[in-house]
């Protein structure tokens, strides 16, 4: 089975196509070349062949014309021609009359005897025919035997000769250059042959030098980049495989950063609630207001491992696909006024003023769940991070194409070098106001990757000491 698996990765890699095809190119032309070169020969041979017996013939018949040999047929001269042109192209003349009669063969065999044929026939109208037979490997022709009669100016066709000449001559001349030629196309075969693998093995090392340096960098033994710049091709591979590979190194270190916060931000509440335990423990007749304050303590920290964990479960969720969305069109004007309905309370007891401003009706295709819990936690941030007395003003607009929703607030702010980590899992700007109004360090994450889901933008612009604002972008129309 492992031989055929590989056998098989061997017809697939590229290597064997590179070989195959350079083979390929390599015989066929060279198998067309002796094919071609077999019957231009032939065809030469032939034609020169044919030309040289029909001149020949051609002043033969003038003279059995200008001797009268169709009558008197023992001519001395002619006969002996006749035979010489026999012997010499190792064919046969035959001599017919205007009455298909065959006055002189070469071979003494049809003397005397009627022969009537296509090529005769077409002859005694004038024609001179010329044929070769390639299967037998023959050369036949028929030349008409032209009296003229200068005076009156016509002619007449008295009879024909017939020649048939052998080309066994052309053809052993023939079978020799075949063999020649096929010595040296299987020398040309196995040098392409020779040739494909080495070139093939050539133009795929590139690819063979990346598979190892990919498989040096996984044990991290190589470098900490691909770089093989044989070819452009290897060179925008090298590139995009580098930036995977910081892409990956990335996401691995917000990995491993994300476990160590999670494993942090659990830790310290069951730490507490370990701590007010062992203490309340430790005490023998502690007075019950004492148990109730540990104990009212113990609780808080539940309540913060609850949040904590309620958080997480709300960015697992965030993370799925797009396609888990449950998009229906929603009236963005009432969901916002219900959300700040909720959040009243709170701005309240922190004496901050909550005010809607909404420019036009909005509704647009979002999942309201996800939306709901994005655009609360931006309001419900705005207030906590805020002075006493200061003001949260939420404000709605829309174009054909996107709404907006725009968070500003008379706030702390936020520290410049501090904008570019506040989507971060568990980054807090100000981490004892934060434990002190219980928040996680999660809520943004949730809201960028809410936004994110539904084919949206978020931007943040802030001023330390002055105010912070969140603006939102996300389209109408949700698009899958």
């Amino acid at each position: 089975m492992t031989k055929l698996k590989k056998f098989t990765d061997f017809m697939n890699s590229l290597r064997f196509r590179l070989v195959l095809l350079l083979i390929l190119i390599g015989v066929i032309p060279c198998v067309l070349l002796r094919i071609g070169m077999l019957n231009s020969y032939e065809n030469r041979a032939v034609s020169l062949r044919t030309s040289e017996i029909l001149s020949q013939a051609k002043i033969l018949a003038n003279q059995i014309v200008s001797n009268d040999y169709l009558e008197n047929s023992g001519s001395p001269t002619i006969n002996a021609q006749l035979e010489q042109l026999s012997t010499i192209y190792d064919g046969r003349v035959m001599i017919i009359s205007d009455t298909f009669q065959v006055v002189k063969d070469t071979y003494k065999l049809d003397e005397k005897k009627t022969i009537i044929s296509e090529e005769v026939i077409k002859s005694f109208y004038g024609e001179e025919i010329t044929k070769y037979d390639s299967k037998y490997r023959y050369i036949e022709m028929t030349i008409p035997l032209v009296r003229t009669d200068q005076e009156n100016e016509s002619r007449q066709v008295i009879g024909v000769m017939m020649v048939s000449v052998s080309t066994d001559s052309i053809s052993l001349n023939l079978d020799y250059l075949a063999t020649n030629t096929r010595i040296i196309e299987l020398i040309c075969i196995f040098t392409v042959i020779f040739a494909s693998v080495i070139i093939a093995g050539q133009m795929v090392r590139p690819f063979h030098k990346m598979s190892k340096s990919i498989d040096e960098i996984q044990t991290g033994y190589g470098e900490d980049a691909l770089s093989v710049n044989d070819y452009t091709e290897t060179k925008l591979i090298s590139e995009k495989f580098n930036k995977m590979l910081g892409r990956m190194k990335v996401l691995d270190d917000s990995r491993q950063e994300f476990v160590s916060n999670v494993s942090h931000e659990l830790k310290t509440p069951l730490t507490s609630m370990k701590v007010l335990a062992d203490s309340i423990n430790s005490m023998e007749d502690a007075p019950i207001e004492l148990y109730k304050e540990f104990m009212g303590d113990i609780g808080n920290e539940v309540d913060r491992e609850t949040k904590i964990i309620n958080d997480l479960l709300s960015l697992v969720k965030m993370d799925k696909a797009a396609g888990d969305l449950n998009i229906t069109n929603i009236n963005i004007n009432e969901l916002l006024e219900q959300i700040l309905k909720r959040l009243r309370p709170i701005a309240d007891k922190q004496k901050v003023e909550l005010v809607l401003e909404s420019f036009r009706p909005v509704s647009a295709d979002v999942d309201e769940v996800k939306i709901t819990l994005a655009f609360t936690n931006l309001i419900e941030n705005a207030i906590k991070y805020n002075k006493e007395d200061g003001w949260v003003h939420v404000s709605l607009n829309a174009d054909h194409q996107y709404f907006y929703l725009k968070v500003e607030d008379s706030g702390i702010g936020i520290p410049e070098d501090s904008l570019g980590h506040i989507y971060e899992r568990f980054y807090r700007v100000d981490k004892s106001h934060s434990r002190e109004i219980g928040g996680t360090g999660l809520g943004l994450a949730i809201t960028r990757n809410a936004v994110l889901m539904h084919r949206g933008a978020i931007k943040v612009f802030s001023t330390e000491g002055e105010g912070t604002i969140f603006n939102v972008r996300i389209p109408l129309n949700y698009i899958s």
